[in-house]
């Protein structure tokens, strides 16, 4: 059983920044690609950020500039550094990775979402 834990959610003023972490543990052997998701009230959940094993980072459109994704290989953790946020970022975020469980099976898991409140 692999988990998905996030935390650093919350609230904060527009032009602020907020840290997400996402650690993943249980049966975990290897971790392909690790990425963040989010969705806000009535929209569809979209792609923030992803970061493959090797480093390789892509980003939306809309956060490019202001968010960076990384990841710590020895923690199984995933980052998302959020800068000069926007009301816009409000959603519920959510991280994703692509595991390899000890029964040698490769599957998509999710976190259960932390909250990003922006105010302005």
């Amino acid at each position: 059983q692999v988990q998905l834990l996030e935390s650093g959610g919350g609230l904060v003023q527009a032009g602020g920044s907020l840290r997400l972490s996402c650690e993943a543990s249980g049966s975990v052997l290897s971790i392909n690609d690790m990425g963040w998701y989010r969705q806000a009230p009535g929209k569809q959940r979209e792609v923030v950020a992803v970061v493959s094993s090797g480093g390789h980072t892509n980003y939306a459109a809309s956060v490019k500039g202001r968010f960076t994704i990384s990841r710590d290989n020895a923690k199984n953790t995933v980052y998302l550094q959020m800068n000069s946020l926007k009301s816009e970022d409000t959603a519920v975020y959510y991280c994703n990775a692509q595991c390899l469980d000890y029964y040698g099976k490769w599957s998509d898991y999710w976190g259960q979402g932390t909250q990003v409140t922006v105010s302005s």
